[in-house]
């Protein structure tokens, strides 16, 4: 199950900074950080209260808290590096922040074995290398590659700390909702001194955009549900990485999935999301096989030297 919940994270996290990618490069970052977030913890809103979730409180909400308040750094900085760099040179830098969950299982005694660390290895490899065509392209702006690690910590932080937040489904429900309620109060304080300061524009959000921004922070939150409970009924170490393959998703998103299609563009045709021009020679390759590939060899049972017991 550690494994479907991270490859389901997996999912939801490539397509929410797809979308996320995409409308940045229309509205502004903070707005769209705001906006999606909002949505999202009005319907968590909802969800406490029909739930009774409230009961679940706990001194563990402070990691949702903190996991609320990295957050908005980490995704406004991936945005804004989106914004200025190709989609796939970011992406896959922004999953260099596995590093950070990884770390806190080994701290906590989790010790997987060597074929675990080989495709730990293989897997992080892998992401970064789903932007190798991007780097041959056009240069990427040292700020874009700057803000891409601040987004790779962030996003990590929030990944070791989210998984420490409950111990139950309602209590995740809860501890969802607090992390999504202090993103939208960070975020908005953030966006209301930008705006008041002269650097940001006042936002303004189309309502055609809505879908877009709901679908964003509602694919987010699922990828912040399905990687605790992955990291409560597995090794974090596993979750982490699985959970971390959303690039190649991304990398997907950008090839053409059929040679009809592929056949149809011109040889120098631009895409839409890096901005570069690129010749469509050969229909896009499925991933499907290397990714259970990977996910096989990381779902090995991983001992540990030494457990913490429960407070």
């Amino acid at each position: 199950m550690t494994a479907l919940f991270a490859l389901a994270t997996s999912l939801l996290w490539g397509l929410a900074d797809f979308g996320g990618g995409l409308l940045t490069r229309r509205t502004s970052a903070l707005t769209v950080v705001v906006v999606s977030q909002s949505i999202a913890a009005a319907v968590l809103g909802a969800i406490v209260l029909a739930t009774g979730a409230w009961s679940e409180a706990s001194p563990q909400l402070w990691f949702a808290v903190a996991a609320g308040l990295v957050g908005p750094v980490a995704m406004l900085a991936f945005y804004k590096a989106l914004a200025l760099g190709p989609m796939g040179v970011v992406s896959p830098l922004g999953s260099l922040g596995v590093a950070v969950p990884v770390g806190v299982g080994l701290v906590l005694g989790e010790r997987p074995g060597l074929l675990q660390f080989a495709g730990i290895a293989v897997a992080v490899a892998g992401v970064v290398l789903a932007g190798g065509p991007q780097f041959r392209g056009a240069p990427v702006q040292r700020q874009a590659v700057l803000l891409t690690l601040i987004a790779a910590f962030g996003f990590g932080a929030v990944m070791a700390l989210i998984a420490e937040a409950s111990t139950t489904l309602t209590g995740l429900f809860l501890a969802l909702f607090v992390q999504r309620v202090t993103n939208v109060l960070a975020g908005g304080t953030a966006l209301y001194v930008s705006v008041r300061r002269g650097t940001e524009a006042p936002p303004k959000v189309a309502w055609g955009s809505l879908p877009a921004l709901a679908f964003v922070g509602l694919a987010d939150v699922a990828a912040n549900g399905t990687y605790s409970l992955a990291a409560q009924r597995g090794p974090v170490t596993v979750a982490a990485v699985l959970a971390s393959l959303y690039p190649m998703e991304i990398g997907a998103a950008r090839v053409p999935s059929s040679p009809r299609r592929c056949q149809s563009w011109p040889p120098t045709h631009r895409d839409p999301v890096t901005g570069n021009t690129r010749s469509c020679k050969r229909p896009g390759q499925s991933r499907v096989a290397g990714l259970t590939r990977v996910s096989v060899t990381l779902a090995q049972p991983v001992r540990k030297s030494w457990s913490v017991a429960p407070e």
